[in-house]
């Protein structure tokens, strides 16, 4: 089996964000920023939730096969997108006494017919 094209994981990776971010504004969350950078890892999507700040992963998977794109944001994951929005509230002190949560789309299926999975409070800091 032939490892994937990165040039075409990278673009589903953003069609999945964008499709996860439209899902998101659709349930009235409004968007910040996407694609935060910083030493520590990246941050796919944050977005507000009324007051409340929400550190979004977004993970496409095709096939379930081997579990759901969001069952695969394990303990180390979790600790990078802990340490990112550390870092993203640092650098955005206007933002950093709001409440914070990390939420998780998976978006899973073909492009045709994707599925979205948002897990609210996926889990805690």
């Amino acid at each position: 089996m032939n490892p994937p094209d990165p040039a075409t994981t990278t673009a589903r990776g953003r069609w999945a964000e964008t499709l996860a971010c439209q899902h998101l504004c659709a349930a009235r969350l409004a968007e910040v920023t996407r694609n935060y950078r910083c030493r520590v890892g990246e941050i796919d999507l944050v977005m507000r939730d009324g007051e409340t700040l929400v550190f979004v992963e977004v993970r496409y998977r095709e096939r379930s096969g081997f579990g759901t794109g969001a069952a695969t944001v394990g303990a180390r994951k979790q600790l990078h997108l802990i340490n990112s929005a550390q870092h993203f509230l640092q650098n955005h002190p206007a933002l950093a006494k709001a409440a914070c949560r990390f939420d998780v789309v998976g978006v899973e299926g073909p492009e045709t017919a994707p599925r979205i999975q948002w897990i609210r409070d996926a889990f805690r800091a």
